[in-house]
């Protein structure tokens, strides 16, 4: 692949490295600023990455650490579909499947094979990015209920979207044919082919100005660096196995407490993480394909060792991740998948760190919010308005950590968004947010507590909207470290004609309009024993009413 006389001092090195993720940044700001849709334009809910020829992942951009970690198989996919004599100049591969290396179906993937010259392949340059509607049964794709892959949208096989720089109007017709919004898919789709075209032009001017023997070494170069730099992290950290278990609520179809078992044997410059003990795939949604299993994994593990080693493939090749067949975290298809990425990934999370914390690494923060609450709001036959699809998540509270209190109101582990303004929900549907606050009570107490979860109180102002609830945390809390308590879970409640009642945090209902539902997502779980609390910290909690009077007397009674 490359001259292997070729050598590249430190400072080369830094250099490229630098250069090659600013590749990928430049490709995220242009999608970001080109698309259509409030989930990208303004939750920036979108990722983008180099690879090397092979299809190694070189470069990423600071994104959404579910969608990275799970490109480099959306891109062998594509590999594995075309070969060298198929790909030319100009091109760009569409796919979503997350059998084919997606995380579910909403999110679709662009590939774009980067040439020097008319022949010489110098590298891919791909982004993933959530559309807000591809098709399926319900509105916005991502229903809480659905019990195949079939509900969940349109499913697209790796195929060339954009063939020697043209367009193909004939596939972009035919997904718009699918989709509930056209308009808003094809501005998403267009803004992802102009990402790639950077991506392309960038790369190629770091070849014209190093030429294409060093690019291709420092490839290599780039690898071996992360992959060294993890192995010492890991021959840092004390050998031996280590075992941890949470659960998800439920699947949304009725099957409930849901195992995720790891056992993390850390040994010399190595590490096995062993899913065997989870439990079969289910029914319902929350079923993750391998991709996202392994992308969580390798998140956990850099987190909680080294965050500043460069994340690419050689960061994960001490990584092995071994996961059983047709299990929640592997399933076969048609197993449904939406909200394996959303949740699923969540949970994996909290189990990798409550092993890593049982080695005695240091680093490890009490439990996150476990959840992205994710919420759809969408308009059916009946519904007076255009048609529309509207998607989010909303944050929650961070675990508290071994110095400090918990974040609130924050996007936690897997997902990296942010929200979407109310101005912008306001302007482009028919629904008025009412209330917007962090939660009060709902971090877990402990020498350092525990972060807020959010309360968001949305109206629908037209009939017949669908409404679609994928959550989790809603009976198993956050949680706490060391002596702290757990975080509050989560609890949701729909408002009509004045009467408030509880709603499942996997749901789909019928709305009418001036129903009002009510999100109140999870607080992180609180670090140390509530008791070291310093009194000066209690009471700048109750004087920016983060606490109650009624909580501070209940969790911390010494101090009153």
């Amino acid at each position: 692949m490359s001259d292997p006389k070729v050598s590249v001092d430190p400072v080369t090195l830094e250099v490229l490295r630098n250069a090659f993720s600013m590749v990928a940044e430049e490709m995220s700001a242009n999608l970001v600023r080109s698309s259509y849709s409030p989930n990208i334009k303004e939750r920036k809910d979108s990722s983008c990455a180099l690879f090397d020829p092979s299809g190694a992942l070189v470069a990423q951009a600071e994104n959404i650490p579910v969608h990275l970690g799970a490109m480099p198989r959306a891109v062998k996919a594509v590999l594995a579909e075309f070969d060298a004599q198929q790909l030319e100049p100009g091109d760009a591969i569409i796919h979503n499947d997350p059998y084919e290396g997606g995380v579910h179906l909403p999110d679709i993937t662009l590939v774009s094979p980067v040439y020097w010259g008319e022949d010489v392949l110098v590298g891919f340059v791909a982004n993933r990015a959530h559309h807000a509607d591809v098709g399926g049964a319900y509105s916005g794709s991502l229903s809480a209920q659905s019990e195949s892959i079939f509900a969940e949208g349109l499913q697209i096989p790796p195929v060339k979207l954009v063939e020697k720089g043209e367009v193909s109007d004939d596939i972009i017709r035919f997904i718009l044919s699918n989709v509930r919004t056209p308009g808003e898919r094809e501005g998403d789709l267009r803004a992802q082919i102009a990402a790639n075209f950077t991506g392309r032009k960038r790369l190629k001017e770091i070849v014209d100005e190093h030429g294409k023997e060093k690019i291709l070494r420092v490839y290599d170069d780039v690898l071996s660096y992360s992959e060294k730099r993890m192995k010492k992290s890991i021959g840092d950290l004390p050998r031996g196995a280590y075992r941890a278990h949470d659960y998800l609520d439920d699947d949304g179809l009725g099957n409930e407490d849901l195992r995720i078992e790891v056992e993390l044997t850390i040994e010399d410059e190595g590490v096995t993480v062993d899913f065997s003990g989870t439990c079969r795939q289910v029914e319902g949604p929350v079923n993750a394909p391998l991709a996202v299993t392994e992308s969580a994994t390798y998140y956990s593990l850099r987190a909680a060792t080294d965050p500043s080693i460069p994340p690419n493939q050689g960061c994960y090749r001490p990584i092995s991740v071994e996961v059983p067949d047709e299990s929640m975290l592997n399933p076969s298809k048609p197993a449904p998948v939406v909200g394996g990425n959303l949740e699923t990934s969540q949970r994996i999370v909290d189990v990798m760190l409550s092993a890593l914390a049982e080695a005695g690494i240091p680093l490890i923060p009490a439990g996150s919010n476990g959840s992205m609450n994710n919420v759809t709001f969408g308009n059916s036959a009946e519904g007076s308005a255009p048609n529309y699809t509207f998607y989010e998540t909303i944050g929650g509270g961070s675990g508290a950590r071994p110095d400090r209190d918990g974040v609130d109101g924050i996007h936690c582990h897997m997902t990296n968004t942010r929200n979407t303004p109310i101005e912008v929900i306001e302007k482009n549907y028919p629904l008025r947010v009412e209330r917007y606050e962090l939660r009060r009570d709902s971090g877990g107490a402990g020498k350092y507590r525990g972060g807020l979860g959010i309360v968001r109180d949305i109206r629908v102002l037209d009939d017949g909207t669908e409404f679609s609830l994928l959550s989790d945390r809603r009976r198993y809390k956050p949680r706490g470290l060391h002596g702290g308590m757990p975080g509050k879970s989560g609890d949701d409640k729909i408002i009509r004609n004045g009467n408030e009642k509880s709603i499942p945090g996997k749901t789909v209902l019928e709305l009418n309009r001036n129903d009002l539902v009510s999100i109140r997502t999870p607080g992180g779980g609180g670090y140390g024993k509530p008791g070291d609390r310093g009194r000066t910290s209690i009471e700048r909690d109750l004087r920016e009413e983060r606490i109650s009077g009624k909580k501070a007397r209940e969790d911390y009674p010494q101090k009153f």
